[in-house]
């Protein structure tokens, strides 16, 4: 057993034995050797050489690499808000010329989503009673007279009650079949400021103003800032990373559609994120499980986090990684200084704390941008790195497009073999 075994081990948070086990497993799958060897090495050559740019050696403390990286990304985010010619983040408008910005050099596709009638029709059988007395409107007619449908359903997300969605509106997606889905582009925008009382306690709770309807194919921006340093990076990247997801499931809508008897069920299971809740054989060929949301963020010791696995929400990160980095060709007045996070959304390592303890510093863009908006939380945020390990461990045996097809054709499933 060598060390870059133990070195991934840890990162991972698994038994070196299974990990080995893993290794030998693929490289009878796929002929290739090495490449664990290979992964722990590129990762060491990236830490120093980022570690070098920040003016740091490779003997530092936890504390004073996350230092170094949150202070990096504060930099970066006045920069792209200078750049932008934004003057502050409490202007109502801010958030429209943010989203005006992605779409003028980030693909706004096409993808298959539920028909608007058909959406109407859902508000018109089940009411939302919050909305409709916030709005001072009567009946659901009045309001859709007057008001934009994606607006009505993006309020849902933070004026109704949980459990009304899930149990009373959400329910009537069990009928729902292809034919109630058509193709139209997925729809960016920022919310008219009329919206943004009623979502401040949303916007408090999740740490950020945004969010997105799969089914509907609207992403949408919430006018509300919390003043935060890194909010303008932060938003940039969630949007980024919503296009990005918002076309997967897409996709997936549209296959599923093959198999109208079970189209309702399949669809429900994605909009939930069901994930696999039943421990698999280990026998014969070797299994990973697709994991379609990020279960550290519930239980950071969940036992399917400890299984080899595959992850498309950090295929979703990884584009919008890429899509932030491709900024400076945009906004020239940034230069290069996006580039420093390139290829580092599985990139990391441990570092002594002021006690000595080891601890997991990510380099992950993602992760650091969470925890400067959550005022620099150093340990919180790992997840996005070490879900980017697994997909960087599986990709480079079977290569990208390999695993988005396994990703996609086993996303109900929950697993697959190799």
């Amino acid at each position: 057993m060598d060390g870059y075994h133990a070195k991934i081990a840890q990162i991972l948070r698994v038994d070196k034995r299974r990990l080995v086990d893993l290794e030998i497993g693929l490289e009878e799958a796929t002929g290739k050797t090495g490449i664990l060897k290979k992964i722990a090495e590129e990762n060491e050559e990236q830490v120093k050489s980022h570690l070098d740019f920040l003016g740091l050696g490779r003997n530092v403390s936890a504390l004073e690499v996350y230092d170094a990286l949150i202070s990096k990304l504060e930099a970066d985010d006045t920069a792209i808000f200078d750049a932008m010619g934004l003057f502050s983040l409490r202007n109502p408008d801010t958030p429209g010329k943010i989203v005006e910005f992605i779409k003028s050099f980030y693909p706004i596709t096409k993808g298959f989503f539920l028909k608007k009638a058909k959406a109407i029709e859902f508000l018109e059988k089940e009411p939302p009673l919050k909305i409709l007395a916030a709005l001072g409107y009567k009946s659901v007619a009045e309001m859709m007279a007057k008001e934009d449908l994606f607006e009505v359903y993006s309020a849902l997300r933070f004026l109704e009650d949980q459990d009304w969605l899930n149990n009373v509106f959400f329910k009537q997606y069990e009928d729902l079949k292809p034919k109630d889905f058509e193709e139209r582009t997925i729809e960016l925008r920022a919310l008219d400021k009329k919206w943004a009382a009623a979502a401040e306690r949303f916007v408090a709770k999740k740490y950020h103003n945004v969010s997105h309807l799969k089914e509907l194919g609207v992403i949408f921006v919430i006018p509300i800032f919390l003043g935060i340093s890194g909010e303008t990076l932060r938003l940039i990247s969630l949007l980024l990373h919503y296009l990005n997801e918002v076309k997967y499931y897409s996709d997936l809508f549209l296959e599923s559609g093959k198999d109208e008897l079970n189209f309702a069920t399949n669809l429900i299971s994605l909009l939930r994120g069901d994930v696999i809740d039943k421990r698999l054989d280990q026998g014969g060929k070797i299994k990973f499980l697709v994991i379609q949301r990020y279960l550290a963020k519930d239980d950071e010791n969940d036992w399917r986090l400890f299984e080899p696995h595959v992850n498309p929400e950090a295929v979703h990160w990884r584009k919008a990684e890429e899509g932030i980095v491709q900024i400076p060709e945009y906004l020239p007045l940034i230069k290069d200084h996006l580039h420093f996070w390139k290829e580092l959304d599985w990139v990391g390592d441990y570092f002594k704390d002021e006690v000595g303890k080891e601890v997991l510093v990510s380099f992950n863009i993602v992760d650091t941008v969470m925890a400067l908006v959550k005022e620099k939380e150093l340990i919180k945020y790992l997840y996005h790195h070490q879900e980017a390990l697994w997909n960087k461990i599986f990709s480079s045996y079977f290569g990208d497009k390999k695993m988005m097809e396994f990703m996609q054709k086993n996303m109900i499933k929950g697993w697959f073999e190799v």
